[in-house]
């Protein structure tokens, strides 16, 4: 396509002179714009001289417009309205400032942390629809890197992410525990030495889920390989096992306030304590998205809050 104009004749300009053109008038449309009207009186001078082509002409402090100025109004006006809807239809198929996000979350964190960032981002955007996918980390970073999420929720610490391309809002670190029956009678007021287990059967989650990560270093700081009697993939069912006595499994602290009342969490020693750093991941190339500017304030908020709570917890000791 050869373009009979030069590189000074911007859409910028275009949208000035065709809001002047509804008045006529430059102190309107520079209120209209929030702009100067010098700026306005600018960009139609400069329009014309990127036209080659008179479109105004000045009767005192006014610029009346010629005949070629009301042509150039009228595909002015069809051309921002085509530019305008390309620029929504690209938005649309990036996923970007639309009426719904698409989330992504470990299943463990479906108990509170996740609900709780959802009840503040209704109240923040209640025009917001969020869909929610649950998974491993390796699931939900795959389905992130394909564009088929918006963000998601993961433990970082055992994740390859690239910092380049993926931004991360630090939400909380979590200890990892061992989870034992009810039943058991082992001394819960001391750290464990995991190595006394080496013999004990093992349930755990399948290979690209967070908690397995640091289940297998842990085992393999202790110095054993552990009997996995089975695996799953989700870990609801993984501790639904370990309460029937199957066999011990190691999870994240949060979710020890579930079951409580059902299972057992022991602390591992020094040399076998992890932690995993839960985090929001999203897009580089996104971080202007209204959608997940909101998500992150509200990411900031929950961290801001867990921080504040313990200091509350410390300082009342």
């Amino acid at each position: 396509m050869k373009l009979t104009f030069d590189n000074d004749l911007t859409v910028r300009k275009l949208l000035i002179f065709s809001c002047y053109m509804e008045s006529e008038n430059l102190a309107r449309a520079a209120e209209t714009l929030g702009i100067s009207t010098v700026s306005v009186h600018r960009a139609l001078h400069t329009l014309e001289e990127s036209l080659r082509c008179p479109l105004f002409e000045h009767k005192g402090r006014n610029l009346v417009a010629l005949p070629a100025a009301w042509t150039l109004l009228e595909y002015s006006r069809e051309a921002l309205a085509t530019l305008s809807q390309g620029i929504d239809e690209t938005r649309r198929t990036a996923g970007i400032g639309l009426g719904h996000l698409r989330i992504g979350t470990l299943y463990s964190l479906s108990l509170e942390t996740v609900p709780r960032l959802i009840m503040k981002m209704k109240l923040r955007r209640p025009e917001l629809e969020l869909n929610l996918t649950m998974g491993s980390n390796e699931l939900l970073l795959r389905a992130l890197k394909d564009n088929q999420l918006d963000a998601i929720i993961i433990s970082v610490s055992e994740a390859e992410i690239d910092d380049k391309i993926f931004e991360q809002v630090a939400l909380f670190q979590d200890d990892i525990f061992l989870a034992v029956p009810a039943g058991n009678s082992d001394n819960c007021d001391i750290d464990i030495d995991l190595r006394s287990y080496s013999d004990k059967p093992f349930v755990s989650l399948a290979e690209g889920f967070a908690t397995f990560a640091g289940f297998q270093e842990a085992c393999h700081v202790a110095g054993f390989e552990p009997n996995i009697v089975t695996r799953v993939n989700d870990i609801f069912s993984m501790l639904s096992l370990v309460q029937a006595g199957m066999g011990y499994s190691l999870v994240p602290g949060r979710m020890r306030k579930q079951y409580e009342n059902d299972l057992r969490f022991l602390r591992l020693a020094e040399p076998y304590q992890m932690r995993q750093q839960i985090a929001i991941v999203f897009p580089r190339n996104r971080e202007h998205d209204p959608n997940l500017l909101a998500l992150v304030a509200e990411g900031r908020m929950f961290a801001l809050s867990l921080q504040e709570k313990v200091q509350r917890a410390l300082a009342s000791r």
